[in-house]
């Protein structure tokens, strides 16, 4: 479960940088805990049968509960939802949701790799280390997106994804049910845009614009 807020800056500042170049997402990672469900709720219906590029979603839930998310986003979304089995392939226009009480990791070889090690920044899966893992092997191909949460994983996450080469955007902490995880991500310097709900599911409509320019 998320750690207890902690005080932030009440309008942290998104560090521009020069945009990305376009054309060559190959996966996006999206990292959530609380409020996030409501949110993946509007981006994931979005999202087109013809999305290329491959989805790997962590959300913060209680370790001993089976999960819910495949049967509830699965139903709402044009791709196919499922919780991956360790050593799947990664494959384009198909969404990938950590189970219960496991790390999920991009293995070298562009598959899944679950893990039982101990939780970090309280929580098992971990955003970070699936952004982390994702990071190197994808670097510029990647797509981070960071959603509310009560606690500050992922943070990390998206810095090593931005320092990858990648493209990073959080959800306006201002429109968060729980500020503290993008707010937290922006005030490390690891965001290139934060963005509302809407214009996250309109940029991820907008595929393949998104990659194209």
């Amino acid at each position: 479960m998320p750690d207890t807020p902690r005080h932030l800056p009440a309008s942290p500042v998104v560090r521009r940088r020069p945009a990305a170049p376009r054309g060559a997402f190959e996966c996006v990672v999206i990292g959530a805990s609380a409020g996030g469900v409501e949110v993946l709720g509007q981006i994931l219906p979005a999202v087109p049968a013809t999305f290329g590029a491959a989805l790997l979603i962590v959300m913060h839930l209680p370790p001993a509960s089976p999960s819910f998310l495949v049967g509830a986003l699965g139903s709402r979304c044009a791709l196919p939802v499922s919780e991956p089995d360790a050593g799947e392939p990664i494959r384009g226009g198909h969404v990938y949701i950590a189970p219960p009480d496991y790390h999920m990791l991009v293995d070298s070889d562009a598959t899944v790799a679950l893990s039982i090690e101990p939780p970090v920044r309280f929580s098992r899966p971990s955003i970070d280390v699936l952004m982390e893992s994702a990071a190197a092997v994808y670097g510029p191909r990647l797509l981070g997106v960071l959603l509310s949460g009560a606690n500050d994983d992922g943070a990390r996450g998206l810095a090593a994804i931005r320092a990858a080469g990648g493209t990073t955007w959080a959800q306006a902490p201002a429109t968060a049910v729980a500020s503290e995880m993008p707010a937290a991500a922006i005030v490390l310097g690891a965001v290139d845009e934060a963005l509302s709900p809407a214009t996250l599911a309109a940029r991820l409509a907008a595929w393949p614009k998104l990659l194209t320019g």
